[in-house]
């Protein structure tokens, strides 16, 4: 005799895979190291409200003849300034951020002798870096934002 799969029967096992699916979905999600994900900001309410500021920083950037250009090279990451101005009186910080996992951020001081600033290899991992370089020259405020595949 032939056995009858009743269609009750179907479309609770149907449910039923479903289920399991979307909860071991939301697992792996919730406590699973290898899908741990950060914010690129803590205090992004905080980062909003300054945004204006960046804004002014990036117009005053977008004035210059030359802008700042990342290139890697055998060391690591040159970060180049603009040659109109004089390397001594540039001051500021650089930020490589990681989006894929915040642990590897870091930040660099500028100080220059000349117009390139060198970001050692051992800072750095393969994949893409968002960079922040918020920096000024005789008063006057910069933001440089960019992405870089290193």
């Amino acid at each position: 005799m032939k056995a009858k799969i009743v269609w009750p029967l179907g479309i609770v096992i149907a449910l039923g895979s479903f289920m399991i699916f979307i909860l071991s979905y939301v697992y792996k999600a919730t406590f699973v190291a290898k899908y741990d994900h950060h914010l690129v900001s803590e205090e992004y309410y905080k980062d909003e409200l300054k945004y204006q500021g960046e804004i002014n920083k990036l117009e005053n950037a977008n004035t210059l003849e030359n802008d700042i250009t990342l290139t890697r090279s055998s060391n690591g990451v040159l970060v180049h300034f603009p040659t109109t101005m004089e390397g001594k009186e540039i001051k500021g910080t650089v930020y490589f951020m990681r989006l894929s996992d915040g642990n590897f951020d870091f930040q660099e001081t500028i100080s220059l002798e000349k117009h390139t600033l060198l970001i050692q290899n051992d800072k750095l991992i393969a994949g893409r870096w968002n960079v922040k370089i918020d920096w000024s020259y005789q008063d006057t405020p910069y933001l440089f934002k960019d992405k870089f595949n290193y």
